[in-house]
């Protein structure tokens, strides 16, 4: 295990994403997460309507800050708590809610700089689309990413055409990658967000997207289990059709295969969802986020498994 993996201070075998900035910034780093009431393209009929079939109607994530609120408000509400835990903490300004570069760039620079005034910001993250990222807001990324830590996260969920269609992503793999290199040519990180647990895709299809990532220049990778909320078209498709779910077994094993097959240089943001739950319909073992953590522990040392394994 020592002779495999270089975390030696962590009891994880994967690279954390705690591990991470407690290294690169010598210090607790906290992300607070916000919702600057963007929009999306694919709702908005610009590249489709009606967004993603699992997308709330929020469209903020699990934790994506009060729409409403202004973001000054919203960024001391949640770093008054966690104040309380991590005095010391430095904080990251995350743009989660939709989509967080679709908005002219005179606007961006509007909300972007506003954060960085703000107590103990020494980053941003911002989620988005590939789709959704003018050569005008590259630009002005570049620029940003001289003044702060800057982290873009791109959904892309999975890379089969198929799967994609059926879950109205409306772009395509090829738009991604190349967004993936443009980005990495102006020396900006990037962050992919994936699902497991898509409808109808094996645990081979899950295992193909992570080894596709593994190609690209990519800095690091959140994975989520599939959440099937109320009031969205996935929740209509799912009580049609009852397509097969994945049980907290099968997802524990799927994850640990994909990290087998992931450089140990990325970093794992994410590896399972906490959605809310009172929106939640399946699967319920999500509503117990700290037992899958630590089935997946287990399960790896079980294994003898670690990260990028596979890749030796």
């Amino acid at each position: 295990m020592k002779n495999n993996f270089p975390y030696s201070d962590t009891n994880k075998r994967y690279h954390t994403l705690d591990y991470f900035y407690r290294h690169h910034f010598h210090s607790k780093v906290c992300k607070i997460s916000l919702n600057a009431g963007f929009s999306c393209p694919n709702i908005d009929g610009t590249v489709g309507y009606g967004g993603c079939i699992y997308c709330s109607k929020t469209g903020s994530g699990e934790f994506g800050g009060t729409l409403g609120k202004d973001l000054e408000r919203q960024f001391k509400e949640v770093k008054n708590r966690y104040d309380k835990k991590w005095p010391n903490a430095k904080y990251i300004a995350y743009f989660q809610a939709r989509t967080n570069t679709y908005a002219p760039v005179e606007k961006l620079k509007k909300l972007y700089e506003e954060v960085l005034t703000y107590p103990n910001v020494i980053g941003i993250n911002i989620a988005t689309r590939s789709d959704a990222i003018t050569e005008e807001c590259l630009s002005y990324l570049e620029e940003l990413n001289k003044k702060t830590y800057l982290t873009i996260e791109l959904g892309l969920q999975t890379i089969h055409e198929k799967t994609s269609k059926l879950i109205n992503r409306c772009h395509s793999l090829e738009n991604f990658s190349e967004m993936v290199e443009k980005l990495r040519k102006r020396k900006i990180n990037v962050v992919v967000h994936i699902i497991n647990g898509l409808p109808y895709e094996e645990k081979k299809d899950m295992i193909e997207t992570v080894q596709y990532l593994n190609r690209l220049d990519i800095q690091g990778i959140k994975i989520h289990m599939l959440s099937i909320l109320k009031d969205t078209p996935l929740e209509k498709l799912y009580r049609e059709k009852k397509f097969p779910i994945l049980t907290k077994e099968e997802y524990v094993d799927i994850v640990i295969s994909q990290l087998e097959y992931l450089r140990k240089e990325i970093v794992i943001h994410r590896i399972t969802g906490d959605p809310k739950i009172e929106d939640l319909i399946e699967p319920t073992f999500l509503t117990k986020k700290f037992c899958v953590l630590n089935d997946i522990d287990k399960e790896m040392v079980i294994r003898e498994s670690y990260q990028g394994k596979k890749l030796l």
